[in-house]
């Protein structure tokens, strides 16, 4: 893989919004300012006024205090991403108004959504996520697979928004992985997939769900180990989930973060590290279905075996 201006290999976080207030994870983005690292943070544009049992600690952005926060990010560089219209379910009408707002705000539709949690809007989720028949069957009776649960992409659904995904959204993450560097897992991304006709290009990331996960995953061997190989590591995580205590970021994640910044890395927000990887490697063709079927194995595989 070839970056720019001589960088030896790419490091980007994608920032799910779930927790996330402005205190929470103010300090991280404050630290990846100075040290030089552009990234990515999804954010809820809409207020739930249902409540929410399991994501009711976070912010969205009828918060004027975290709509101010995106905005102070967005003019600094960092990308502002699509996690759904907020934090539950969503109709087809609160979906559109989010992704309206997302637009009014900030001047463009996102450019990158991630699909969030239980939400009966997610694109392709569930069982939905694998493209093997066989897999599907074989996971069906999982709940977290089950594939009538997520209508997004069911033009029959009150749920369905599949054609605005397709019409303003470039990139929508699928797969997360244990481990750091994506061409290891998924050298295709961003690539399409022949049965979601709703969306662009899919891409995979790291899985690194909370602080503990992401310092676990993150040790100096593997970072050296994804600069030797010249890797491209978008990590997926919750800055709100324990990364700041008590208003100061975490030693050990301040140390990882200096660590790779002080290497020749390249570290810009995710859509720019995939629109790259599209020019350079001319990415984005479909995938076949030889690569689907190790793709989805090597995801089963990841969540069944690999430990951070």
């Amino acid at each position: 893989m070839v970056f720019p201006n001589g960088k030896r290999f790419a490091f980007t976080i994608l920032d799910d919004t779930d927790d996330s207030t402005v205190s929470n994870v103010a300090p991280v983005y404050a630290l990846l300012r100075d040290i030089g690292m552009r990234t990515t943070k999804t954010v809820w544009p809409v207020a739930c006024p249902e409540g929410s049992r399991l994501f009711f600690a976070g912010e969205t952005l009828e918060d004027q205090g975290h709509l101010r926060f995106a905005h102070k990010l967005a003019d600094a560089g960092f990308e502002i991403a699509s996690h759904g219209a907020t934090m539950e379910s969503s109709d087809r009408e609160r979906t559109l108004r989010g992704l309206e707002f997302l637009k009014t705000e900030f001047g463009a539709y996102p450019r990158l959504f991630c699909n969030h949690g239980f939400n009966r809007e997610n694109l392709y989720w569930g069982g939905k996520r694998f493209q093997s028949q066989m897999l599907r069957r074989l996971v069906q009776f999982a709940p977290v697979y089950r594939t009538n649960t997520y209508h997004g992409d069911d033009e029959r659904s009150p749920f369905f928004w599949g054609d605005q995904c397709l019409a303003h959204i470039r990139y929508v993450r699928n797969f997360t992985f244990r481990r750091l560097n994506m061409l290891n897992v998924n050298p295709q991304m961003p690539y399409r997939l022949r049965h979601t006709k709703y969306v662009n290009f899919w891409f995979s990331t790291s899985d690194a769900p909370d602080v503990g996960a992401f310092n676990r995953l993150l040790t100096r061997a593997r970072i050296d180990e994804l600069e030797e190989q010249g890797g491209v590591c978008i990590i997926s995580t919750h800055l709100g989930k324990g990364f700041v205590q008590d208003g100061s970021l975490h030693t050990d994640t301040e140390a990882i973060l200096r660590y790779v910044a002080n290497k020749p890395g390249w570290f810009v927000p995710v859509s720019d590290i995939l629109d790259h990887m599209r020019r350079v490697r001319d990415q984005g063709s479909e995938l076949s279905g030889l690569n689907c079927l190790k793709l989805d194995l090597r995801y089963l595989a990841d969540k069944l075996f690999s430990r951070a």
